[in-house]
């Protein structure tokens, strides 16, 4: 019973009553002015040229979201079209949904009205009043018993109430749903936002675990070491450090702000020497080696490469700390070869685990290059190739 009852406190189901009844509010006005059976079948007509302007799909989505689907952004309201019509096959189906629309609130309204006046009569009669002859409900004289029939019609009400509003709904979300043209270009707009938010994703993991490998490093070597020199360079370090990472994520967040923002500010590999030093200032011996014009690399190359080569100091730090890190960054006619090697060492991760090198190879592969990571003659080398077109 309270399952029954349940749609009766909820508020969209009379807005979607509603919706119906306006369907008919105009033909209905016409009718006092020009009482013919014919009026509703001019209402039709004219209703067919009107399916054809394309902002009446808008009109109507709108109307339909907000009647239908309860006053909120939900997965029903979504599956309405609120933009104009494109195609005949879209104006087809709004000229389809007015005749419908019209045609079920016709019904609807007739049914309502006989019903609830039905329910009056009803008990009219049994207190001996005279009552009209009904369409619905046909009384034979005055009869106290007319009164116990009074719940019949208030419940094929009831039912005609929440009846023709899933009724609606149901055919608002086939006649005022997108089209395939469109669900293929929503599917392909949540495609590009998932991609866009996986590449932001990557840049936080990159740029902020960085700066964080390099203060605890730093911090640590500097607690150990008691020089308070070296305790200085350290925390000049951290402070370097630090600010660059917050340059990343204000430039982060600011792509998040604006999605048009250029993506020009992103550091390259003519920044490579700030990596380089601030690993060196960590404690590892780096030896860099060059080869080639790196200004020229492309941009979206460069910076992805940038990425690869600050993933991989970030994970020699953190897992093997001060130690010998040769560098290889090599720049010729069609690619970019960039190596990273270090002594391997028990707590460096296996191949293929981890976020980092996960993301490493997701930057190699979005190129359409290629990146190793794994020991290698008793290293640990990260490996990476991309293409320069």
């Amino acid at each position: 019973m309270v399952r029954l009852l349940r749609p009766f406190g909820r508020a969209v189901t009379y807005t979607r009553w509603l919706h119906l009844f306006i369907a008919v509010v105009w033909p209905a006005l016409w009718i006092f002015v020009e009482e013919a059976w014919w009026t509703w079948l001019v209402a039709a007509v004219t209703l067919a040229p009107a399916g054809l302007v394309p902002a009446m799909r808008t009109v109507e989505g709108l109307q339909a979201r907000l009647l239908l689907t309860g006053h909120r952004h939900n997965s029903e309201s979504s599956d309405i079209v609120v933009a104009p019509s494109v195609s005949w096959r879209d104006r087809g189906r709004l000229v389809v949904w007015l005749e419908t629309r019209l045609l079920l609130g016709y019904a609807t309204a007739m049914l309502s009205t006989q019903l609830l006046f039905g329910s009056a009569d009803l008990v009219a009669s049994a207190f001996g009043q005279d009552v009209d002859e009904g369409v619905l409900i046909l009384l034979d004289g005055h009869r106290w018993w007319h009164v116990l029939l009074v719940p019949v019609p208030l419940t094929a009400l009831a039912a005609t109430v929440v009846g023709s509003g899933h009724l609606i709904t149901a055919l608002a979300l086939r006649l005022l749903g997108p089209s395939p043209a469109e669900r293929l270009a929503a599917m392909e707009e949540r495609t590009e936002q998932l991609l866009e938010r996986t590449r932001i994703a990557r840049e936080l993991h990159d740029s902020i675990g960085h700066a964080l490998t390099v203060a605890v490093v730093q911090a640590g070597a500097a607690r150990a070491a008691g020089d308070p020199a070296f305790t200085d360079r350290a925390l000049d370090a951290i402070e370097e450090t630090g600010r660059a990472a917050l340059e990343d994520l204000e430039r982060v967040l600011g792509i998040l702000r604006e999605s048009e923002q250029p993506v020009s500010s992103r550091p390259t590999l003519t920044d490579a020497d700030r990596l380089l030093e601030s690993a060196r200032a960590s404690g590892a011996k780096v030896d860099a080696e060059l080869t080639g014009p790196v200004d020229t690399v492309p941009g979206p190359v460069s910076r992805e490469g940038y990425r690869i080569l600050q993933e991989a100091l970030t994970n020699v730090l953190r897992h093997a700390g001060a130690v010998p890190v040769r560098v290889r960054i090599e720049v010729t006619g069609e690619a970019l070869a960039l190596e990273v090697r270090n002594p391997l060492t028990a707590d460096i991760p296996g191949p293929g685990r981890g976020s980092g090198l996960r993301g490493i190879r997701e930057r190699a592969a979005l190129l359409g290059g290629h990146a190793l990571t794994g020991p290698d003659r008793g290293d640990w080398q990260v490996h990476a190739e991309l293409p320069l077109r």
